[in-house]
């Protein structure tokens, strides 16, 4: 006979199907978070490069600005 208060005879153990089912979605429980995380750092990534390009443009245009209007004072 055993000892332990937790052992309730087969009634507890689980079936090989049930383990399987719980790799399982452990695993899709783990893929889900990575393309989450994934997908944040894309998102971020694309809005940096956006908000770079953007900044660029704004000095270009001051540039062409200036430009214009030194040519103007001369």
């Amino acid at each position: 006979m055993t000892t332990d208060p937790t052992d309730q005879g087969n009634a507890d153990k689980l079936s090989g199907a049930e383990i399987g089912k719980d790799a399982v979605q452990s695993t899709v429980e783990a893929a889900a978070n990575t393309v989450g995380q994934v997908a944040t750092i894309v998102t971020a990534a694309v809005r940096d490069v956006a908000t770079a390009i953007g900044d660029f443009a704004t000095e270009v245009f001051e540039i062409r600005d200036a430009s214009r209007k030194a040519a103007e004072d001369e």
